[in-house]
């Protein structure tokens, strides 16, 4: 689907990505900022003023301009439901809290339709999701990477949805991971802020940008150090929810999560350490990344709510291994 745009001097100086969210929504209210994001980051959005691809989403609207936005349109293809099973930390009416196990997609997508959370979710809860993402994402406020294990929030209709959402951009939402990293980072507290994109070598991968991409936050702290300062278990608070972002970041500034098959270097010389140690964090399957804990005021009863969940039973494997 193929969308032309015009703006006005009333919107000059305005972001591209807040303004196109804004006008599309009227042609179709699926389409969120973070989906707008998602397209003007692939090049689909050009600038008629020189028939050129803008890949920044801050891009400012300079005055009367027109813009062109392919939208791709969605798969069709049939969810179905399916009894895959996942923990519910707690539930109401509203929404639910949920602990996503390691190994589970979050949504269907890239030939997998059949096995992911929205499959389950389906399964569990019928009809009673929302749907402001898509017919590929009903209930789905923000995700985790396939291999992230941990807390999510799922909406199950569209006001929870939509207020969720609010919060996640108005960062009143709080997300916390625990990550165990090669190396001990210094200063042992500290902010990473880099702009994160698709890279332009790899396009399934994410990169920091110098030019462009989208901003990116996240504070770090170390909590343990083992093994002589050769490995680390790392507390990560985002404020802002990118692809991948604490992969990314975490490599970014020379430490990267055990077992990381996309951005980390896995095998690692690790000094004298025990060889059957060494072989375990060697030959570790997935991100040692897990989503702890989740904050965020109800979406109906504007209840301030706060969830915890320990280590999965492979990460807690792992760092008994390293203590």
């Amino acid at each position: 689907m193929t969308i032309k745009i015009t703006a006005t001097i009333e919107d000059k100086n305005q972001r591209l990505d807040k303004f196109l969210a804004k006008e599309l929504v009227g042609t179709n209210p699926e389409i969120s900022r973070s989906r707008v994001q998602d397209l003007i980051e692939k090049s689909c959005v050009i600038n008629l003023q020189n028939n050129k691809a803008l890949t920044s989403c801050s891009y400012k609207i300079k005055g009367t301009e027109e813009f062109v936005v392919d939208v791709p349109v969605a798969i069709e293809s049939e969810i179905l439901a399916k009894d895959i099973k996942f923990e519910i930390i707690w539930e109401d009416e509203n929404m639910m809290v949920i602990n996503k196990p390691a190994g589970l997609t979050t949504h269907p997508g890239h030939g997998n339709y059949d096995e992911t959370l929205v499959n389950a979710l389906l399964f569990y809860c019928k009809n009673n999701l929302s749907g402001i993402n898509g017919v590929l994402r009903p209930g789905i406020v923000h995700r985790l990477d396939k291999d992230t294990s941990g807390l999510m929030v799922v909406a199950k209709n569209d006001i929870a949805h939509a207020e969720l959402s609010k919060q996640i951009e108005n960062r009143t939402l709080k997300r916390k991971y625990l990550a165990i990293c090669f190396g001990v980072s210094k200063p042992l507290n500290g902010v990473v802020e880099k702009n994160i994109g698709r890279s332009k070598l790899n396009r399934l991968k994410m990169a920091i940008m110098r030019v462009g991409g989208r901003s990116a936050t996240t504070h770090y702290s170390v909590k343990k150090i083992y093994q002589n300062g050769l490995i680390s278990l790392i507390e990560c608070q985002l404020e802002t929810g990118r692809t991948h972002q604490i992969r990314v970041h975490m490599t970014s500034i020379g430490h990267s999560l055990i077992g990381d098959q996309v951005y980390g270097n896995r095998k690692r010389a690790l000094g004298n350490i025990d060889q059957d140690l060494k072989d375990f964090i060697n030959n570790f399957t997935r991100q040692a990344l897990h989503s702890y804990k989740i904050a965020f005021f109800h979406p109906v009863t504007k209840q301030e709510m706060q969830f915890e969940i320990d280590f999965s039973s492979d990460l807690k494997e792992l760092e008994k291994k390293l203590s």
